[in-house]
């Protein structure tokens, strides 16, 4: 029989007959790894322990304990194993498919009743059994009429569907769980009896469509969690307990912040209080870049398509885009909105970014190699179409504003302007309540524009400016533009959730296509180098991340409402007056609730509404010209001298880029 040569992580090799399975290889290394094998990584793909190996390759049998094909596998299996405990309760319902997602997996269902919490937890003990049942499994290549004949006759069409769109040259696995079966590309486990039954939950149903067709069916989409142990199932569960109090919807509506509705999906109403953040927010930002070297400029929300066109986008990025027409005919009161003159008629498109109109800045009068780096900077409002099922409150809508700057710069420019930027970030996060961030180097693509020498020469810069800051990061190799590469900024909130604001990529294609140039010492027209960077990215994603970061107990500068003085008794109202009017001549946010409500009332409503500071004041503050302060989130109040109080809250107010300390 013919031979393969394998070769093991420590260097290793040996000889096997052509068609060995890894767990046979499992088995002739040890027999306790071949109890413990659950797949293998062959040649840097997963592999079932069934599949034969046919050629030479590097092998790695992987187990329980590695974590990253180990989740994998458990999430996988009780995908399958979910769907077989659906059609032991209810064999009339027809399955879908079943995929691994972050923390888990879901399964789609066609079924008529829809499911109920009550039956979540009778597929949960299902799943127990089959579980404890340590059936194996074990899998087949069939022929592809072969699989179609064995689906029509069991009245599956989904899986018939998923036969037809599965390429040729693909084989076609079909995995048996027990005596339950289902078509899937693998890897799984090799019995039932491997999944910790102890560590996974039935979170959800969802509506889902077929396919994603919102002209197919509809199914019945059930989530799942799952880990390796019930420790990391119980951690998981306490983090979306926690995340749910700190959800900014909830926290929006009880803030009073802003709201949505179905006229303007996807954008916001900000409300007064909401809006006094994002306006601090933005007050500070304009500060910090005004002191970093930037100049403020403002472009157009409605463009004509032809610069799109120019720029390229029209055709990579028009689904994105709302666009807008025109009929420039049109010049009285009445004429008739529902006929156009298409030879009249202009197309438009609100902005979905503010590159393009950053070049045409940039290009309105000549540019000599003096006026470079040039930062322009925008707080550029733009507006993206989303899907509506991917609109999740003020951290994914269609209108929103972002931060953007472009730097126009020579190529010898560029390492300067990363570090450059890498320190201004770094500040903004650290006073912003951040003091740590990831950054991610994404490098050449498969497809890209310019010359290897020029990729050679940037990824060097930004890998230099990194260094020359130092910090580290995680290189994520092919995942740059086609135009050039980039750094990812990531942020990790109070309860280990990250997420992606800032951004620095390098651009020479931008405007090149726009034709923007500047004059080099000898005289040359020469193309400058863009840097498209951005550091909160959006302001309405930014704000939805701090409010769930503090849990809605903002930073005391950021709060829209810092200080609410209530009194205790009318014979208080003058005296109160006079808080709330020094502490706004101070720069301090404060209000008077004088109404004739009892004072723990009116505590226990503007502690719902996240108020740092209540004064509550009556007859005693009155005659000592005291204050008692009652502090979000402490149950002890403290008695403070007015002119005291007065003096540390307009410190407290204070933005932090403003503070002298």
């Amino acid at each position: 029989m013919a031979q393969i040569s394998l070769t093991f992580p420590d260097g290793s090799k040996r000889d096997f007959d052509k068609g060995t399975t890894p767990a046979a290889v499992a088995e002739s290394i040890s027999k306790s790894l071949g109890k413990k094998a659950i797949s293998a990584t062959v040649d840097g793909a997963h592999y079932d322990l069934q599949w034969p190996l046919e050629a030479d390759a590097e092998i790695a049998i992987n187990t329980l304990a590695d974590d990253g094909a180990a989740l994998e596998l458990i999430r996988h299996d009780l995908a399958h194993i979910m769907a077989r405990a659906v059609q032991e309760i209810w064999p009339d319902v027809k399955v879908t498919i079943g995929p691994v997602i972050e923390h888990g997996w879901y399964y789609d269902f066609d079924r008529t009743e829809p499911f109920t919490p009550e039956d979540l937890g009778a597929i949960e003990k299902k799943m127990k059994e089959i579980i404890n049942k340590r059936d194996p499994v074990r899998t087949e290549v069939w022929e592809r009429d072969v699989a179609v004949k064995y689906y029509e006759e069991r009245g599956e069409p989904y899986k018939v569907e998923l036969i037809e769109s599965i390429p040729g040259d693909e084989p076609l696995r079909m995995y048996w769980h027990g005596d339950w079966q289902d078509l899937c590309r693998g890897p799984h486990l090799q019995h039932t009896g491997q999944v910790p039954g102890d560590a996974f939950k039935l979170m959800s149903v969802a509506g889902a469509y077929w396919r994603g067709d919102s002209k197919r069916q509809m199914l019945q989409r059930i989530y799942g969690v799952a880990f390796k142990n019930k420790e990391d199932l119980k951690k998981h569960l306490n983090m979306l307990e926690e995340a749910a109090k700190r959800d900014h919807r909830k926290l929006g509506r009880e803030m009073d912040l802003f709201h949505m509705q179905e006229e303007a999906p996807g954008q916001v109403f900000w409300h007064p209080n909401g809006w006094t953040i994002y306006t601090q927010l933005q007050d500070y930002m304009r500060r910090k870049q005004r002191a970093g070297g930037y100049r403020e400029i403002n472009t157009p929300q409605v463009v004509d398509r032809k610069l799109w066109e120019a720029s390229g986008h029209w055709d990579k990025y028009q689904h994105h885009m709302f666009i807008v027409e025109v009929d420039e005919s049109r010049d009285g009161e009445n004429d008739d909105a529902d006929v156009k003159d298409k030879a009249q008629t202009r197309i438009n498109a609100l902005k979905p970014m503010n590159c393009p109109c950053h070049v045409q800045v940039f290009n309105q009068g000549l540019k000599s190699y003096r006026d470079l780096p040039l930062r322009l900077a925008e707080f550029g409002s733009c507006a993206r179409y989303e899907p509506s099922g991917a609109l999740h409150g003020i951290m994914r809508v269609r209108g929103f504003t972002q931060d953007d700057a472009h730097i126009f710069c020579t190529e010898a420019q560029i390492e300067e302007e990363c570090a450059r930027f890498i320190e201004f970030l770094a500040e903004i996060y650290r006073e912003l309540g951040f003091p740590t961030f990831e950054i991610k180097f994404a490098t050449r693509p498969e497809k890209r524009v310019g010359t290897e020498e020029s990729w050679d020469y940037v990824e060097n810069a930004l890998e230099e400016a990194i260094r020359k800051t130092g910090r580290t990061y995680t290189l994520e190799p092919g995942d740059g533009a086609f135009y050039g590469p980039k750094l990812d900024f990531y942020l990790t909130d109070a309860i280990g959730r990250v997420w992606q604001c800032g951004t620095f990529q390098v651009d020479p294609n931008l405007p090149e296509r726009l034709g923007a140039s500047y004059i080099a010492p000898n005289g040359d027209k020469t193309r400058p180098f863009m840097l498209h960077r951005a550091t909160l990215g959006s302001f309405e994603r930014f704000v939805g991340i701090l409010i769930e970061e503090h849990a809605g107990k903002l930073p005391f500068w950021l709060a829209p409402r810092q200080v609410v003085v209530a009194t205790i008794t009318s014979e208080a109202d003058s005296y109160a007056e006079e808080i709330v009017q020094s502490l706004q001549a101070a720069g301090v946010r404060a209000e008077l609730d004088s109404r004739n409500e009892k004072i723990n009332y009116k505590v226990r409503e503007h502690s719902v509404g996240k108020v740092p500071v209540i004064l509550a004041v009556g007859h005693r503050e009155v005659e000592e010209r005291t204050v008692s302060v009652r502090r979000l989130g402490e149950k002890q109040t403290s008695m403070q001298g007015l002119e005291d109080f007065l003096r540390d809250a307009a410190v407290e107010a204070t933005p932090p880029d403003l503070r002298k300390d």
